[in-house]
């Protein structure tokens, strides 16, 4: 029985050629591009199921990227290796491939094992996906019973999509694995920093561990002195108390801490950390000053560590002014990069103490700290590390300005959300 061959109108051809092509040069992510390619392609074809295969470089293979229509759905492997005789084949002859009897023929002779494994798979036609010579994906299509594919009518139309496609697949996958190189990056950075951070902890454990130590060995002779046990165990307590931040510290930053990004107002989040901070601000005779833009576009971001930044910020400052008071002021502002990408700034500013020029290079760095006094406050040198960590991994940086005797400032940037109405920045970074 001769099949029905259905051709699309040139008009609606063309209409499909126009929308994908415009799809192709917008959609970054992978698994809504595969999907798009699929309905693209069903579309001009006009096929019941087809399935999208991607190249996976590292493993060799061809993975099931994205499929639909296909009854049942264990008719399709979920890899295929890349060298087997479908994608290999595909990629010498780099055209469409029509199975036999559906009607016509093209793109070369298919040996008979390789017509019995489309006929497996449910599967009519091939169009390969060739970008610099290299097949990166293909996809299998097929038809219900009584339909055929208009392909030699579509046949010039069918290229056009098909080298959109993978045009588009090719910039994706380089996308992807840029992304995956800078996590990679990231995480070897942490993991050096990890060393340096096992080292630093040794260091900074020995002292705390020496008092305790001396208190275990001296408190069965001195069990019956009183201030010697009120004292030294005061000594403990902190030490201990020590022990713990410096080991919370270490998993915080040991942790691989991906923002769990929402969209939000960054005036709120300092308003709420500024609350939090302000008792102690009274009590230590320091003056909070703000002031926050009103025209501030919103943020991506990972509210609690954000706010973990902002009060790590204003602590520091606190810490800095705690002796003689003073005023800790903090501003918000809307920037702009000379390319025009829009992005928010939170700056704190403190009258303490400052920072000594030649430790300014080094104060992101684990376990470098000024706080060098004894008590509950004794600075781990982790708090900045962390935070830098943090926006980091917002995309963003910290900037710090400091003169002894002056005072210090801190300056957090981050890109703002995008926005089709974002209006004009109003500053410049």
């Amino acid at each position: 029985m001769t099949r029905k061959t259905e051709v699309v109108p040139t008009a609606d051809a063309l209409k499909i050629i126009a929308d994908f092509s415009k799809d192709m040069g917008t959609i970054a992510e992978l698994s809504v591009l595969g999907e798009r390619i699929v309905a693209g392609l069903s579309q001009l074809l006009r096929v019941s199921h087809a399935a999208l295969f991607l190249l996976d470089k590292e493993k060799d293979i061809y993975h099931l990227a994205c499929s639909r229509g296909f009854i049942p759905d264990t008719a399709l492997p979920s890899c295929i290796p890349a060298h087997h005789e479908i994608p290999a084949f595909l990629s010498r002859c780099q055209s469409s491939v029509v199975r036999a009897g559906t009607g016509e023929e093209r793109g070369g002779t298919l040996s008979p094992g390789m017509q019995a494994t489309l006929e497996s798979w449910h599967a009519e036609v091939c169009v390969p996906l060739i970008t610099k010579n290299r097949l990166i994906a293909f996809c299998l299509m097929g038809t219900s019973p009584g339909n055929d594919f208009p392909i030699l009518d579509q046949a010039d139309l069918l290229m056009v999509l098909a080298q959109n496609a993978a045009n588009a697949l090719d910039n994706a996958l380089l996308y992807e694995d840029l992304r995956r190189s800078q996590t990679l990056m990231r995480r070897t950075d942490r993991l050096r920093s990890l060393e340096t951070i096992a080292g630093g902890f040794a260091h900074e454990i020995r002292n705390p561990l020496t008092s305790i130590k001396t208190f275990i060995q001296l408190a069965p002779e001195r069990k019956d002195d009183p201030e010697f046990i009120r004292e030294f165990s005061k000594v403990v307590i902190d030490d201990v108390h020590r022990i713990e931040r410096l080991i919370q510290e270490i998993l915080d930053y040991a942790r691989y801490m991906e923002p769990k990004l929402t969209e939000e107002d960054l005036n709120e989040i300092v308003s709420s950390c500024l609350y939090f901070v302000e008792v102690k601000a009274d009590s230590c005779g320091i003056m909070i000053e703000r002031e926050l833009a009103p025209d501030l576009p919103r943020v991506m971001l990972d509210r609690q560590q954000i706010k973990q930044v902002i009060l790590n910020l204003l602590l520091n400052a606190m810490d800095a002014m705690s002796e003689r008071g003073g005023f800790l002021k903090v501003r918000t502002h809307r920037l702009t990069k000379p390319s025009g990408e829009v992005w928010v700034q939170i700056e704190v500013e403190d009258t303490g103490t400052g920072i000594p020029e030649s430790n300014l290079d080094h104060i992101f760095d684990p376990f470098f700290t000024t706080k060098h006094y004894s008590g509950e406050h004794e600075g781990t040198g982790l708090g900045l590390t962390i935070a830098h960590q943090i926006i980091q991994e917002h995309h963003g940086n910290i900037q710090v300005s400091s003169k002894e005797g002056v005072g210090t400032t801190f300056y957090v940037n981050m890109p703002a959300a995008p926005r089709s109405s974002a209006g004009q920045p109003t500053g410049e970074l």
